[in-house]
């Protein structure tokens, strides 16, 4: 994947395991991004891992920093798609690199003078095989929407194993039902209000 192609959609893909390692995170992500584009949002994929996300939280780290190319392609999405495996209860150590890293937003503005990420929308995206995906969720949506991005509806996607058992959602002959119609509401809200936000953009909340 070229991290410097504009997309209509952007799965940022924050598992652990470097490609081309199968991934549950880049299963249920896909899914997502599927249900996208049968409402006409492209997507690419960024797997963080195979990049060299250096820490801190401005835009450019210096030498050998990836995030300035994966950010272009951030801030050409419409749509993002923040997706994450699940560590000990808790988001992977590549999802709150991400967050650092785009945290430097928050004192970036666009040509109109408004937060760099305004009019654009996340999906978050949690999976394992343990308990911890209401958590998560709630930390990327307070954490996205601090930023700049706007939460739809009803569109947080997730995939929680049975507890004490090994199965990865990956590993899974069919998708639940449940996990299927919460793809199909998030891409359906996400598309709807990405739509929304073209026609009538957010002003500067700064201007008088």
């Amino acid at each position: 994947m070229n991290a410097h192609a504009p997309a209509d959609a952007l799965v940022l893909n924050c598992t652990l395991k470097p490609s081309p390692a199968t991934s549950s995170t880049d299963r249920l992500a896909g899914l997502v991004a599927a249900a996208l584009a049968d409402r006409g949002f492209a997507s690419e994929t960024v797997r963080v891992v195979d990049h060299a996300v250096l820490p801190g939280v401005e835009r450019d780290m210096g030498e050998g920093d990836a995030w300035p190319g994966i950010l272009r392609a951030v801030l050409a999405a419409r749509i993002v798609v923040f997706a994450t495996p699940t560590w000990v209860g808790q988001h992977s150590s590549v999802a709150q690199r991400v967050i650092e890293r785009l945290d430097a937003e928050l004192s970036q503005t666009d040509d109109a003078g408004r937060p760099s990420l305004f009019d654009r929308v996340a999906i978050p995206v949690v999976v394992g095989n343990e308990d911890g995906a209401h958590h998560i969720i709630g930390v990327l949506a307070q954490t996205l929407g601090d930023v700049g991005f706007t939460i739809p509806a009803q569109s947080s996607v997730y995939w929680n194993g049975e507890a004490m058992h090994t199965t990865d959602f990956v590993e899974l002959d069919a998708v639940p039902e449940a996990v299927a119609s919460a793809v199909t509401t998030a891409a359906s809200n996400a598309a709807h209000l990405a739509d929304l936000l073209r026609r009538a953009p957010y002003p500067n909340p700064q201007a008088s």
